[in-house]
């Protein structure tokens, strides 16, 4: 019973590629928005706090308020997601974000070697 329920399920969810990102990277999520019978695309910049196993939580300041939102990975409102920067940090969860302000908010980003 729990293998046809299980089959069901992964049959119902529909299997997105993103780009891979974890905690501490800078990404754009486009997400799609319905408003009555209209549909329209917002766009959520912002740093992963944390990566979880069906859940991915990013962080933004917007007004000098720090909003935050948790977005499901196989979400079908989710349109694309875009990884800006890669963050150097040593932590799989960010929550020091919350209470950092300024420059201590900021996170290094993580320079790759280039072979030419």
């Amino acid at each position: 019973m729990e293998n046809i329920i299980k089959q069901v399920q992964q049959e119902l969810v529909e299997k997105k590629s993103h780009p891979a990102f974890k905690a501490g990277d800078t990404i754009i999520l486009s997400y799609k928005i319905v408003e009555g019978n209209k549909e329209r695309i917002q766009k959520f910049q912002g740093i992963v706090l944390q990566k979880r196993n069906t859940t991915f939580t990013i962080r933004k300041i917007s007004n000098g308020v720090g909003v935050e939102r948790i977005f499901p990975y196989n979400s079908p409102f989710i349109d694309s997601i875009e990884v800006l920067k890669k963050g150097k940090v040593r932590r799989a969860r960010l929550f020091y974000l919350r209470d950092a302000k300024g420059k201590a908010a900021k996170i290094k980003e993580k320079i790759s070697a280039v072979t030419a």
